[in-house]
């Protein structure tokens, strides 16, 4: 019986040591795009796999622009859809979580995260879209990592080039591109709230983009002027 503690104990410390290590690549990956455009990301890493197994030739749509060259409409848009506590919370939206718990006992089944951009960031940049609470734990880890050691400006700067906006669209000069043929600078109120509303599901509202789409676009529109941004 000695023996077999032994080994158990020796087993638990070595699994310690592995989720330690795994901390670690994380937080040495936050480190680095503190200063460092990421080249590539989780999410476009499965986007890619996803397309070259039928298209062995496909390509993602990314190219990275620094935050002056992103307009100011799509980054109040983007907070006003996504995040309207961004610049006051340290990475958790408590009454959104507690809402989405409620949601998701109601339905007895995951169906709303309560994310808020710094937990989205981290998902798009290190995990998978699916929905469990081990992704969710690990997410939380990392946006801790992130908002210790990033400024609101550059979580904000990395999620609007990095983020998913279409099939193989990643980052909004990549989308500015596709949607209105013009540079992620130049984008109206109008266009950034439409692109904005997109995000929850974006390779379905590519496709897709009906009435009560262009409705929600045009509520958020109404709230971006209230909208703090970094």
């Amino acid at each position: 019986m000695t023996r077999l503690w032994h080994w158990i104990r020796r087993g638990l410390l070595a699994v310690v040591l592995l989720f330690l290590a795994y901390q670690l690549w994380f937080l040495g990956h936050v480190l680095w795009w503190k200063w460092v455009p990421p080249a590539e990301t989780s999410f476009m890493s499965l986007r890619l796999d996803e397309l070259t197994g039928s298209k062995p030739d496909a390509e993602l749509h990314y190219r990275w622009v620094p935050y002056e060259q992103i307009s100011i409409h799509l980054k109040r848009a983007v907070i006003a859809a996504e995040d309207d506590k961004f610049i006051d919370h340290e990475g958790f939206d408590w009454e959104g979580i507690q809402k989405a718990i409620e949601k998701n006992q109601k339905k007895g089944r995951m169906v709303a995260g309560g994310s808020t951009i710094s937990q989205q960031l981290a998902k798009n940049l290190f995990l998978s879209p699916s929905r469990s609470y081990f992704r969710k734990a690990e997410e939380a880890i990392i946006t801790v990592m992130i908002e210790a050691l990033w400024d609101k400006r550059r979580i904000l700067e990395v999620y609007l080039n990095v983020v998913e906006w279409g099939n193989g669209i990643f980052g909004c000069e990549a989308a500015a591109q596709r949607y209105y043929r013009i540079p992620a600078a130049q984008l109206a109120p109008a266009q950034a709230a439409r692109l904005a509303v997109m995000l929850p599901n974006p390779r379905k509202y590519e496709k897709s983009y009906g009435p009560r789409l262009a409705a929600h676009a045009a509520r958020i529109q109404g709230r971006m002027q209230y909208s703090e941004v970094p």
